[in-house]
């Protein structure tokens, strides 16, 4: 045993005296970098097939919802979690992005009741890109908002990412299913 021990040693010491402490931590620091830019930060799902039966299952999901109050109205149930202006007031819908804007394809989502039929549904916030801030109809109503370690939930970002321009203009309220009894 005690060759391997000098032979750990003699290497340690060698690797020692040819490198600094600083130039360690700056060798570590790009491994980190470079395996960060490897990895992607949120799933994305980039086909425009994928995106288009998405589209279709929530129109016919929302198609058949019986809703009540005022969707330009920030105490609307869809916007229980919503956090940023109404593509409603900006020429879009509850549902649809303004001309000219691209919608987000990540979200961030919340549970919200319907008082029409007493169920709570998933809504996706998707936020509508491209254009500069709408600046009409802001809401920021924060129930059951979580902080930035839980991205999928928190509404404090720019979701803006995944899309041909980081700009902000507006966020929709797009019903993506039944929230399950828990």
């Amino acid at each position: 045993m005690n060759w391997v021990d000098r032979l750990f040693e003699q290497g340690v010491r060698g690797v020692a005296k040819r490198t600094s402490r600083r130039g360690a931590l700056e060798k570590i620091g790009m491994m980190l970098a470079g395996a960060a830019a490897t990895f992607p930060l949120l799933p994305v799902a980039r086909s425009e097939e994928q995106e288009s039966d998405a589209a279709a299952s929530n129109e016919g999901e929302e198609s058949g919802l019986k809703e009540t109050g005022d969707p330009l109205s920030c105490d609307y149930w869809r916007y229980c979690a919503i956090d940023g202006f109404l593509c409603g007031c900006c020429g879009g819908s509850h549902n649809a992005c303004p001309p000219g804007s691209q919608m987000s394809r990540v979200t961030w989502i919340g549970t919200c009741e319907n008082p029409a039929d007493g169920k709570s549904y998933i809504i996706s916030y998707n936020d509508c890109c491209g254009k500069s801030s709408c600046g009409n109809c802001l809401c920021q109503r924060n129930e059951r908002d979580r902080p930035v370690y839980r991205t999928f939930s928190a509404n404090d970002i720019n979701w803006c990412l995944d899309t041909d321009s980081a700009i902000y203009h507006c966020t929709t309220a797009r019903v993506i299913g039944i929230a399950l009894d828990s």
